[in-house]
């Protein structure tokens, strides 16, 4: 059964494309098979991030109307075998255009296609898309930076998505400062827990390999213990149930 995972956060800027990117090829890189999709009408890119700007052609749309299968719609990324991408169309969607049955039929045809897992990676903010999302997601994740936008943020999208129906809310507190945390500059990953009432799937240290490997199209990649590839790995195993412990800081 293919496992459904939208990645919200209530604000833009928090890294959810370069999560939404480093998990997947995560998830691909330990054998499952593994479907990303930018939710994010009008304002795509994580084919950029991925570096498959040349392979897609039809959206998550095309396929939640039933206008083209998803076999025809997802794309498949150049080297990793496991790994596929559906776009966002390239205009925002006209209000009420994407339905939960919608994305119930895409679900559905990503289960045909033996997909272990979907990973949605939603828009900036409290957009309309996120009610259709919900309606198939089996977990959600948060993501935030820590600030007190973010947390607002990101507390709010979680009560959302909870008031929808999706039973399983998880935190991942990004772009991790160890420096200015331990100087008490900025608050703690226990801070962020509080704020948002969730509990904690991951932290990801802030890591300007993240942006070098955006830049380049391609998942990044890291032999560091304390890195955001790491980091990644770790959550993607806890996402399959996994117990792994915690980076420390």
């Amino acid at each position: 059964m293919t496992k459904i995972i939208v990645i919200a956060s209530g604000k833009g800027g928090t890294g959810k494309t370069s999560l939404a990117a480093g998990v997947g090829a995560a998830l691909a890189k330990q054998d499952h098979k593994v479907l990303v999709v930018d939710g994010d009408s009008g304002l795509r890119n994580l084919d950029i991030v991925l570096g498959m700007s040349d392979r897609v052609v039809f959206s998550f749309a095309d396929v939640a109307s039933g206008m083209i299968p998803l076999t025809e719609a997802a794309a498949h990324h150049p080297d990793l075998e496991k790994l596929f991408l559906l776009t966002a169309p390239a205009e925002p969607l006209k209000s009420g255009a994407l339905t939960a049955d919608g994305m119930r039929l895409l679900a559905r045809q990503a289960n045909e296609e033996a997909f272990d897992y979907i990973l949605i990676d939603g828009p900036a903010g409290l957009a309309e898309e996120y009610h259709a999302f919900a309606a198939v997601a089996d977990e959600a994740i948060i993501i935030t930076c820590g600030g007190s936008g973010s947390l607002r943020g990101a507390e709010r999208m979680a009560r959302v998505l909870e008031d929808d129906g999706v039973m399983q809310v998880r935190l991942v507190v990004n772009r991790i400062r160890r420096r200015l945390i331990r100087r008490g500059a900025i608050g703690t990953v226990d801070d962020a827990m509080d704020a948002t009432g969730l509990c904690l799937l991951g932290i990801v240290p802030e890591d300007e390999a993240v942006s070098v490997a955006a830049g380049a199209g391609k998942p990044v990649q890291s032999g560091k213990a304390r890195s955001a590839a790491a980091a990644y790995q770790n959550i993607a195993r806890r996402l399959h149930g996994e117990e792994v412990p915690l980076m420390r800081l």
